[in-house]
């Protein structure tokens, strides 16, 4: 499949967009099975409220990541945003093979010892990655105020380091959210009565697997309470490494 878009010319047109114009624009200029959108907090359910909105009488395709350790009110939300929005959210697993091999010589519980990043990977990363290959652009909730130390030049649009989509295209990042601060978020939640994870009614603001989660003190940041016994600096799981790391390295965070 050769590649059509002018992506610097798309990414600009974009960045001139409310986030509902934006996502009308991709699904107009890419077909709907070849957009998919990745399903997890907040943000994310707004982005999927403003796509079916979009779409019509068109359902996108949505996508989660099942670690096998998220909370059980999480599983719960799941069910009961594929009731509202009348879809079916594909659910991705790690490989089992994998998963097995480390809990054998590492136990459940490891990642308090020697950081997060080799449990992400296999449950997370990697089941990412296998999915993409099914898409030309993938849809994030990503903001600039979620983590300033890491996502602070977060664009509008962009190519998926890291990542490759359907074969003989680029795998293309919305992150229509980029700009949108938190308030603005839980504002929109409120306002359309958009179905949300009861965990955030707890004070859990960045929700993850149930062994990394806890609820944020009053006047932490949202993603303090992921891997809390972490640096600051090092509170990413790695699905949107590549891209953070570019951004970083090139001075974009300053």
């Amino acid at each position: 499949m050769a590649d059509t878009i002018d992506h610097a010319a798309l990414a600009a047109e974009l960045e001139t967009l409310s986030p509902r114009r934006q996502l009308r624009l991709i699904y107009e200029r890419f077909d709907v099975d070849e957009v998919g959108l990745s399903f997890s907090g907040a943000e994310d359910v707004v982005l999927l409220d403003f796509a079916c909105d979009v779409l019509g009488d068109r359902k996108p395709r949505v996508f989660t990541l099942d670690t096998g350790r998220l909370h059980a009110e999480t599983y719960r939300y799941l069910a009961t945003v594929e009731d509202h929005y009348g879809l079916r959210v594909e659910v991705c697993f790690p490989q089992a093979q994998a998963v097995e091999a480390m809990v054998r010589q590492k136990g459940l519980f490891s990642f308090y010892e020697d950081g997060h990043q080799e449990c992400c990977g296999i449950r997370k990363v990697e089941p990412l990655r296998r999915k993409l290959a099914e898409f030309r652009v993938w849809i994030t909730g990503q903001r600039r105020d979620q983590s300033p130390g890491t996502r602070a030049a977060v664009p509008v649009f962009e190519i998926a380091e890291g990542h490759t989509g359907l074969p003989g295209a680029p795998l293309y990042k919305l992150n229509p959210l980029a700009g949108m601060a938190s308030a603005e978020v839980w504002e929109t939640i409120r306002a359309f009565e958009i179905p949300h994870n009861p965990l955030h009614a707890r004070g859990m603001i960045s929700i993850g697997c149930e062994p990394c989660t806890r609820a944020i003190l009053p006047g932490e940041h949202e993603r303090a309470g992921r891997w809390w016994w972490e640096e600051a600096t090092k509170k990413e799981c790695g699905l949107h490494a590549a891209n953070l790391r570019a951004q970083i390295e090139s001075g974009d965070d300053s």
